[in-house]
């Protein structure tokens, strides 16, 4: 007999958001179990533990009104399994994968298990490729490059998930076909309007797929959106041959759903009380990134998450550094400023980014005004540092100007519109333009030909 066609009545426990089955047999773990409440009603749930002939199943939509003595547990004898396929494009989803726009339940060419696994290695494809965002500050310093994990490091009040919105709504990959998988986590209701409003045009295109868990949503809902999001993104990239960035927002309330989770269970605690498996569970979410040899198409992935305190040795910004390829940093000091998006480009960083830029990718200028417009900002802060000493008045001339850079870069260069979805042509100029206030003796990470072509040869400014 088939396990789905037996329902199990022994309820031991209910806790939190689990529900402890007992006398169960042939169930595994990852199962799919459809929960029935004296009244009809029926929930969802993934077997989480399975101990003799106990089971502990994760209930998606909390135990909440639930009773022992008249549930009813059934086995599906498989993994979660949802359709993939191009109905998901236009979809506006809750963070079970169902249907939040009035839609009819989304429909698909294959089913294909929720629970996914990384790319194999041997098979994994060099990324070489840019996505470019419309953001100069991320596309010409830190270059997102299909493939890639890369996460942007927030504080909260920081206008991280306007950055979000703004990159999954401007995202590009050279006119090739492209789509964004959206995962909001933990978001409150004002949230959720900002970013359905924020990629509604994208959406209407059938370019996006949204998955929204609210804050107020079952906790468990939160560990399967994320999951959700990459499955139905890697049908798209690999079976149907599209570029797609996937955007998840907040990794931190992914983590503390997981930490509560964990507690629910009663396992022993680690790190500020997260799971001793917190890494490797971030890990089995980061690492289904990339692009497989012999196949169209690709997964990039990035993750946003807030630093709790500014924290950036916190278990999750620390971990997640481990795993992924660089990160981008937002500074609450250029937020302070006025800057928008507040970047601090000295602490960011793209570790794949030269494999995406350059000439025949890019620019051919772009990997050489990137590093010295980094290296010029961090000379620019060592002589902020000195004139605190020693004051302004005693700077050579030439320090005068890099002083004065930082400021530039701020307003000329970092600054956009949160709608403003900037060429890259534009970027890399407005980055000439900063860089040019230098003498050229300052310039000496740009080859000479570059030079001459965008300066005078004799510019040299005061000594």
């Amino acid at each position: 007999m088939n396990t789905a066609d037996i329902e199990y009545t022994g309820v031991r426990e209910l806790r939190g958001p689990l529900v402890v089955v007992e006398g169960v047999s042939g169930v595994g773990w990852d199962e799919f179990a459809t929960i029935v409440l004296d009244f009809g009603e029926r929930r969802h749930g993934l077997v989480l533990e399975v101990d003799r002939d106990l089971a502990v199943v994760q209930v998606l939509e909390d135990t909440a009104g639930m009773n022992r003595a008249d549930t009813r547990v059934a086995f599906s004898g498989t993994p979660l399994r949802i359709p993939a396929g191009s109905g998901w494009l236009g979809r506006v989803c809750n963070g079970r994968g169902e249907p939040a726009d009035g839609g009819p339940p989304v429909l698909g060419s294959a089913s294909v298990a929720v629970g996914g696994a990384p790319i194999n290695p041997v098979r994994r494809e060099p990324p070489n490729e840019p996505v470019l965002t419309g953001v100069g500050a991320v596309d010409v310093l830190t270059t997102l490059v299909r493939g890639q994990k890369l996460p942007v490091f927030s504080v909260a009040g920081l206008p991280h998930l306007e950055l979000a919105v703004q990159i999954a709504a401007q995202a590009t990959c050279g006119g090739e076909a492209f789509a964004v998988v959206f995962a909001g986590m933990g978001l409150t209701h004002a949230d959720t309007a900002f970013v359905r409003d924020g990629l509604a045009a994208r959406s209407a295109a059938r370019e996006l797929v949204l998955f929204l868990n609210t804050a107020d949503d079952p906790v468990i809902e939160r560990l399967l959106t994320p999951r959700l999001a990459l499955t139905v993104a890697e049908h798209l990239a690999f079976a149907e041959g599209r570029h797609v960035l996937v955007v998840m927002t907040d990794m931190t309330a992914y983590s503390e759903a997981l930490r509560e989770v964990s507690a629910a269970r009663g396992e022993i605690p680690a790190r500020r009380a997260y799971p001793g498996y917190l890494y490797s569970d971030l890990a089995s979410l980061y690492e289904r990134c990339g692009r497989i040899r012999g196949r169209p198409g690709s997964v990039t992935v990035l993750p946003v998450l807030t630093m709790p305190a500014g924290d950036i040795t916190h278990p999750v910004p620390d971990l997640t550094g481990y795993i992924t390829e660089g990160q981008i940093v937002l500074s609450a000091e250029v937020h302070a400023a006025g800057t928008y998006p507040p970047v601090d480009p000295l602490a960011s960083l793209s570790r794949l980014m030269r494999k995406g830029t350059g000439a025949g990718r890019t620019r051919t200028d772009h990997p050489a005004v990137a590093a010295q417009l980094i290296a010029a900002l961090a000379r620019s802060r060592q002589v902020r540092e000195l004139a605190d000493l020693i004051g302004r008045s005693a700077l050579s001339p030439t320090d005068l100007r890099h002083l004065d850079l930082e400021n530039a870069v701020r307003h000329r260069f970092l600054s956009q519109g949160t709608n403003e979805n900037r060429p890259l042509d534009e970027s890399l100029d407005r980055a000439w333009e900063v860089l040019l206030t230098l003498p050229r003796s300052q310039l000496g990470m740009i080859p000479a030909d570059l030079l001459d072509a965008h300066a005078p040869p004799h510019d040299e400014g005061p000594p």
